[in-house]
C-alpha cells in the first residue's frame, strides 16, 4: 500500500546527511568530553563544532547554547529555571494559552509552588493579544513565554512586537527603580526550518528547539539562554554545558542536532516557498470539496507546513484511524497528547466548542511531500467523511456560525 506521512510536526524522518555525521561518532568518537586524555578532548572539540554550528544558525555565542535532552526539558529549564532563580525578587510567570504542554505543566507546576500563574487569551485565529498580555505586566512578572509558532494551528506569532513590549517594562522598571528582572522565551520547535531563528532580530531572552522536527534525532534539544539572564539548573550532577544542564553530552545526538539544524537552515526559504504552494491547494480544495470543514488557525500567518482542520460531525480519531487504513499518517493534534480523551486545548481556545475541537485533523507536510501525495488524500479523504457521517450521532448545528 501507498505510504504517505504528513505528521511532520509529530516526528521527522532523520536525514541521511545526519545519520552519516552522527555514524561517525557512534564508531569513532566515544571518548566522554569531560575526560582528559586523547579520545575525551577529540570528544570535546566535536562538541564545540557542534555547538558552535547552532550559534551561527542563532547568531549568538557559542557559550550561550545549552544541549539538552529534548525540546520538553529545555522549556522545563527555561521556565523552572527562571523562575527558582528569580523567586526572590519576582513571583509571577505569564504564558499564552495555546502553549505547548511542555511550558504549561511547568507553569503548572510553579503555582503549586506559590508562583502567580497568568495565562493570555488569543484570538479566534490563535494570535496573541498584546493589550491583554501588556496589561497582566506587573512588577512580579519575572518571564514571559510565548511560542513562536503553534504546533496544533501553525498560527505564527508577533515574537518581535512582544519583544518590544517586555524591553519596554524594563525602561519602565528601571526608570521607578523595580529591581525584578523580566525575560522573554519563546518555544521555536515547530518554526526551526521555516521561521529567522536570530535571536537578537526575534529579541529573545531563551529560545527552545529540539531536533526530531528538522529531520535530526530524537532524544536531543537545544536551550539558547541570553548572557546575564539569572537561570538555576534543574538536573544536578556532573556541571556539564555550563553548570546548567549535568550528565555527561549525548555527543553523537548533539553532532546529529547541530548538522540537521545547519541543513534546515540552508533549506529553509525554498522549502518554506515549496511547502507553503502545496498548503495552499490542498487547503483550497479540502474546502472546496468537502462540506462543513473550517480551517484551524490563522489563514495567512501560518507555518508552510501546517493544515489543521476540523470536519463537523466526526470524531477527529475515526478520520486518523480510516486515513491510515489507505496508508496516510496524519494526527489530531499535538503528538504528546494524542492518547488523551481531552479534546484539544488548543482549538478549545480559539473559542470554539468541544465538537470542533473533537473532530480536528492536523496534517503536517514535510521535505518528502509531493502534489501527487497531496491528491491522493484529496481523492480518498472525501469518501471517508461521507462514509462516517453517515453512521456519526455527532450534529453541530449550533455551530453555523463558523461556516463560511
Amino acid at each position: 500500500m501507498k505510504q504517505i506521512y504528513l505528521d511532520h510536526a509529530s516526528t521527522t524522518p532523520i536525514d541521511k546527511q545526519v545519520l552519516k555525521a552522527m555514524n561517525v561518532c557512534f564508531e569513532k568518537i566515544y571518548g566522554n568530553p569531560g575526560s582528559l586524555h586523547k579520545q575525551g578532548y577529540t570528544a570535546k572539540e566535536v562538541l564545540t563544532n557542534a555547538r558552535q554550528k547552532v550559534a551561527k544558525v542563532l547568531n549568538c555565542a557559542p557559550q550561550e547554547i545549552i544541549f539538552t535532552g529534548s525540546g520538553t526539558e529545555s522549556d522545563n529549564l527555561a521556565i523552572l529555571g527562571v523562575a527558582r532563580a528569580n523567586k526572590q525578587v519576582g513571583s509571577s510567570i505569564i504564558c499564552s494559552s495555546i502553549e505547548h504542554h511542555a511550558v504549561l505543566n511547568s507553569v503548572e507546576h510553579l503555582k503549586e509552588t506559590g508562583f502567580e500563574t497568568v495565562l493570555v487569551e488569543v484570538d479566534q485565529n490563535g494570535v496573541i493579544n498584546l493589550a491583554d498580555l501588556k496589561n497582566k505586566i506587573t512588577d512580579q512578572t519575572v518571564l514571559v513565554s510565548v511560542m513562536y509558532a503553534n504546533n496544533e494551528i501553525g498560527t505564527i506569532q508577533p515574537v518581535k512586537e512582544i519583544s518590544k513590549i517586555i524591553k519596554e517594562t524594563r525602561l519602565d522598571r528601571q526608570k521607578r527603580g523595580i529591581k525584578t528582572l523580566i525575560y522573554f522565551h519563546t518555544d521555536a520547535c515547530q518554526a526551526a526550518g521555516y521561521l529567522e531563528l536570530d535571536v537578537n532580530s526575534l529579541g529573545v531572552d531563551l529560545l527552545t528547539l529540539n531536533g526530531s522536527k528538522i529531520y535530526g534525532p530524537k532524544g536531543t534539544g537545544v536551550l539558547y539562554v541570553r548572557t546575564g539572564v539569572n537561570i538555576k539548573p534543574i538536573i544536578f550532577g556532573g556541571g556539564q554545558e555550563g553548570g546548567k544542564r549535568s550528565g555527561t553530552e549525548n555527543v553523537p545526538g548533539i553532532v546529529g542536532l547541530a548538522k540537521a539544524l545547519e541543513i534546515s537552515d540552508k533549506k529553509r526559504k525554498i522549502e518554506s516557498k515549496r511547502e507553503t504552494k502545496l498548503r495552499d491547494y490542498f487547503i483550497k480544495n479540502i474546502i472546496k470539496n468537502i462540506t462543513r470543514v473550517i480551517l484551524n488557525g490563522h489563514p495567512e500567518n501560518r507555518l508552510p507546513n501546517n493544515i489543521n482542520i476540523s470536519v463537523l460531525d466526526i470524531e477527529g480519531e475515526a478520520m486518523l484511524l480510516w486515513l491510515d487504513k489507505y496508508g496516510i499518517a496524519v494526527s489530531t493534534g499535538s503528538a504528546c497528547d494524542s492518547k488523551s480523551l481531552e479534546p484539544s486545548h488548543v482549538i478549545m481556545a480559539l473559542g470554539k466548542s468541544y465538537e470542533f475541537a473533537n473532530s480536528n485533523l492536523r496534517f503536517t507536510l514535510g521535505r518528502s511531500t509531493t502534489k501527487k501525495d497531496i491528491d491522493y488524500v484529496l481523492a480518498v479523504l472525501p469518501k471517508i467523511v461521507q462514509d462516517l457521517r453517515k453512521i456519526s450521532p455527532i450534529k453541530t448545528e449550533e455551530n453555523a456560525k463558523y461556516i463560511k
